[in-house]
C-alpha cells in the first residue's frame, strides 16, 4: 500500500484528506511572536481575525521539523504502508521539503519525495492526481511521476489582500507588488515557482475578467478544466463567488472546487486574497 503525505501548505481540503486517507504535515505560523502549527491550533478563520480593528499583526512561517515528518511517515506504517509518497511546496520556497528528506533517511520503507515546484493548492493538484493514479493500480514511481507531470500543467492567478507581506516574503523577485497596487488591483499569476503580473486594473469587475480569461485560455487536459477557487476571509468572498459564478456551467470546465486559503499561505498575502489554480 502506498501511503500519501503532503504539507499544510498545500491548503488540502478535509473531503480529499479523507477520501485519500492523507497525512498532512502542518507548518509553523508565527503570529506576534506566538508559534502556532497550521490546521492544529491555528485555522483560517482564528488567523484572519488577528488582522480585527485595522490592527496589522506580526506574521511569519517556519517548516516542519524532521521529527513531524517521521511521525507522519510513521502512522502511514501503521495504517499498512510499505511505501510513501511524499508532495511538497516548492523547494525554491520553504525548507519542507528538506525535513522531508531528512525524515525519510529514517524509517523502514521507501519514501518518494516530489518537489511540486508550487506552493497552496498546487501541492494538492498533485497529490490529487498522484492519488488518483495510485487508486487506479500506479505504482510509487509511477504516481510521483503524474504527481511531477501536473506540476507542469499547473497555473495560477490572484489578487492579494496585503500587497507588502507578498513584496517582503521574497518570493517575488523582480515584482514591486506594493507599487503596482498604488496604480490599481494587480492581479498576479504563477506558472511553476515564477511570478508575473497579468494586468493592473482599476475594479473588482476588471479584476475578475483577467483571471477568468487567463483561466479558461490554459490547455485543458483529461475531459476538461479543473478550476480551484480559494477564499482567504469574508472580505475576498465576493470575489471568489463571483469567480465561482463565472465558471459555474462553462463548458471548458470539468469540475470546480473550492479551498480556503489558510495561515501558511495567508501569512504572505493578508486577508482580502482571492485567486483560482486551473489544472
Amino acid at each position: 500500500m502506498i501511503g500519501l503525505v503532503v504539507d499544510s501548505n498545500s491548503q488540502v481540503p478535509p473531503e480529499l484528506v479523507e477520501r485519500y486517507d492523507i497525512e498532512v504535515v502542518p507548518l509553523t505560523v508565527i503570529v506576534d511572536g506566538v508559534e502556532f502549527l497550521e490546521g492544529v491550533d491555528l485555522d483560517a478563520d482564528r488567523f484572519y481575525s488577528a488582522w480585527s480593528e485595522g490592527v496589522a499583526p506580526d506574521v511569519g512561517t517556519s517548516q516542519p521539523s524532521p521529527g513531524a515528518f517521521v511521525d507522519a511517515y510513521a502512522r502511514l506504517v501503521e495504517r499498512g504502508a510499505d511505501e510513501i509518497l511524499s508532495v511538497h511546496i516548492a523547494e525554491t520556497m520553504s525548507g519542507t521539503l528538506n525535513s522531508a528528506r531528512i525524515a525519510a533517511e529514517s524509517v523502514d520503507v521507501p519514501v518518494r519525495l516530489v518537489d511540486t515546484r508550487t506552493a497552496s493548492f498546487g501541492i494538492s493538484c498533485c497529490a490529487w492526481a498522484a492519488a488518483e493514479a495510485i487508486y487506479d493500480g500506479a505504482g510509487l514511481e509511477q504516481a510521483a511521476a503524474v504527481a511531477e507531470q501536473q506540476a507542469d500543467g499547473l497555473h495560477t492567478s490572484f489578487v492579494v489582500g496585503v500587497p507588502a507581506l507578498l513584496d517582503r516574503s521574497g518570493r517575488v523577485d523582480g515584482i514591486d507588488v506594493e507599487r503596482e497596487a498604488v496604480a490599481g488591483i494587480p492581479v498576479l499569476a504563477m506558472t511553476g515557482s515564477d511570478f508575473f503580473v497579468l494586468d493592473t486594473v482599476v475594479d473588482f469587475d476588471a479584476a475578475i475578467a483577467v483571471m477568468v480569461g487567463d483561466a479558461l485560455a490554459w490547455p485543458p487536459s483529461g475531459d476538461g478544466l479543473r478550476i480551484a477557487i480559494g477564499t482567504s476571509d469574508e472580505s475576498s468572498r465576493p470575489m471568489s463567488e463571483a469567480l465561482t459564478a463565472a465558471f459555474d456551467g462553462h463548458p471548458s470546465v470539468s469540475e470546480l472546487v473550492q479551498y480556503r486559503i489558510g495561515p501558511s499561505v495567508g501569512a504572505h498575502t493578508g486577508p482580502g486574497t482571492a485567486g483560482l489554480f486551473v489544472f
